[in-house]
């Protein structure tokens, strides 16, 4: 990981320039654009280990393995490749396999899971997330588009989203165009009258202007735009100030 004095000075980024008239529609990322994942997914295999530390002591000490959670992880990719874009089936099935090489009842892995999966949804969201979200939802309907597997709904902030998309469901997932084309069309816009917000240049960035939509990166670790000659359309560090370029 770069620390802040080993990390490379962000280099400029030429915003093309944000047509406020276009828009009709904002489809939004959810982990790393509304809250932090990593601290989210560091807790909620916490409460896993917990969990399986009372139900499956044998899964438990397997569990405590970093290697012996990336090879089950790597076993789940080679063994259900239609699994690749389905987080929440990865993660069950990955659970099931360290159950049943443990020798604990792989039944254990639906209830281990839905631990898990309860404490993901348990995210602190950014300071500006949830003045970002009533401001846009205000204004347009907005469309969650994500390729992970938090369900908004879950998080407590369903109320803000017009629909919800994620790769899982859909079968593709960010980059590719079709899930952003999918998401204009449940707006009911154009892809062209569509503003994406998100903070992954190549997800989110090269996978919105690919589509034909307009772009807001959300910057919020000064990384690098290494996609030229595709740019964003505005930078900005934090939603507040994409809310103030909305007007």
């Amino acid at each position: 990981m770069n620390t802040p004095e080993s990390r490379p000075p962000a280099t400029p980024v030429n915003d093309a320039g944000l047509d406020v008239s276009r828009i009709r529609a904002i489809t939004l990322d959810l982990d790393d654009t509304l809250w932090p994942i990593w601290p989210t997914i560091t807790r909620a295999e916490g409460a896993l280990q917990a969990w399986l530390d009372q139900h499956a002591p044998a899964t438990a000490a397997l569990g405590r393995d970093r290697n012996t959670l990336r090879d089950a992880r790597n076993q789940m990719v080679t063994m259900r490749p239609d699994l690749a874009l389905d987080m929440s089936g990865l993660r069950r099935e990955s659970i099931r396999w360290l159950l049943q090489r443990a020798g604990d009842d792989p039944a254990l892995a639906e209830p281990a899971f839905e631990v898990f999966f309860a404490e993901r949804h348990r995210v602190e969201l950014f300071d500006d997330a949830l003045p970002a979200l009533e401001f846009l939802a205000s204004r347009f309907p907005v469309v969650a588009l994500s390729n992970g597997n938090a369900d908004v709904h879950r998080v407590g902030i369903g109320a803000h989203f017009h629909a919800s998309l994620n790769a899982g469901n859909f079968g593709v997932g960010k980059p590719d165009p079709r899930i952003f084309h999918a998401a204009a069309q449940a707006a009911g816009v154009e892809t062209s009258q569509v503003l994406h917000i998100g903070d992954d240049a190549h997800l989110d960035g090269v996978g919105a202007l690919n589509a034909g939509m307009q772009l807001a990166w959300v910057n919020r670790e000064d990384q690098v735009w290494d996609h030229a000659p595709l740019a964003p359309h505005i930078t900005v560090s934090e939603l507040r100030a994409l809310c103030r370029a909305l007007g």
